[in-house]
């Protein structure tokens, strides 16, 4: 049996998760209209052009889910003590080496992956997770093109349960992978974000092949289906953000996964610093511990002094 999951008091998992479909689906809703051109629903505007007066769709799309996310989870549980902080509202929220003061966190992402939403890719994702006390406990990862949405609710400890979902509310259960040895492992990887340190990286490990997808929330559903088995970010001039990774490893170690830094430290978030630096590994869990071992060991040869 799972732990159950934190939450704040007063806050009901059932009304919670209810809450969490609703929101997702609408969501995906609002994304597939901008990305079609068409009319979003729940009296969003239509996208103006750059040439028209506007931002576009990727900025429309953005500032729609962004508001309908955060007006949900306000109207539906205005009592709740927590705080929402998403990629849309973070310069106004945020202090450079200041953590808000909350224990209980939303960290939201209304679009990750934009540059897939404008390129028509359909790899692009929103994220919801609750983090408390700088760990995320709840994580979402809708996939609107897919009509993939993945939970997961971690507990006290490392225990947890995630799940798959369709529109129907149908659940599927994870399926990760048995792959264990290192030469048969599928890495998921960007196509917009690569340098040649990660060239010599992923050369180093000797993987069993590679497959590119956009978003980090589209990349941990493959090793969430079995498709994959490790995703590697290895930041460089720009790093992720707090909003990128937290719904994503929420899902994964809730399934069983393990997301951490190459030297086997966890991620932390709302820590005054919003930048996910470092080389950071998710993966399906068996051969994590040689992963790190193995990819700490190569950028220390690779790029003396970084900081995994």
């Amino acid at each position: 049996m799972a732990a159950a999951p934190l939450l704040p008091a007063g806050v009901d998992r059932d009304a919670l998760l209810t809450e969490l479909r609703r929101l997702a689906w609408g969501a995906a809703d609002i994304l597939r209209a901008y990305a079609r051109g068409e009319v979003p629903p729940h009296g969003f505007p239509p996208a103006l052009s750059v040439d028209d007066g506007g931002e576009g769709p990727v900025s429309a799309a953005d500032l729609a889910v962004n508001r309908w996310l955060l007006d949900g989870l306000g109207q539906a549980f205005p009592a709740a003590d927590w705080t929402l902080l998403s990629e849309e509202t973070a310069k106004e929220q945020l202090t450079a080496g200041e953590p808000l003061a909350a224990e209980w966190l939303w960290i939201l992402d209304p679009l990750d992956g934009t540059k897939d939403f404008l390129q028509g890719t359909g790899e692009y994702a929103v994220h919801l997770a609750l983090v408390h006390g700088g760990s995320p406990v709840l994580g979402v990862v809708l996939l609107p093109e897919l009509e993939e949405l993945w939970l997961g609710l971690l507990g006290a400890g490392t225990a947890g349960e995630a799940w798959r979902e369709n529109r129907a509310g149908e659940r599927f259960a994870p399926s990760l992978s048995r792959r264990s040895a290192l030469g048969d492992l599928l890495l998921v990887a960007s196509r917009n974000h690569r340098d040649g340190r990660l060239e010599q990286l992923l050369a180093d490990l000797d993987l069993g092949g590679t497959l590119a997808m956009g978003s980090v929330g589209g990349k941990v559903a493959t090793i969430l289906r079995g498709e994959t088995d490790l995703y590697i970010s290895l930041s460089g001039r720009s790093a992720p953000k707090d909003w990128d990774m937290a719904a994503p490893e929420a899902v994964l170690r809730a399934a069983g996964g393990a997301f951490s830094h190459a030297d086997g430290r966890s991620l932390t978030y709302n820590s005054g610093d919003v930048r996910q630096a470092g080389c950071l590994i998710a993966s399906h869990g068996p051969a994590h511990a040689q992963l790190c071992s193995r990819a700490t060991a190569a950028l220390a040869r690779i790029d003396p002094g970084f900081s995994v």
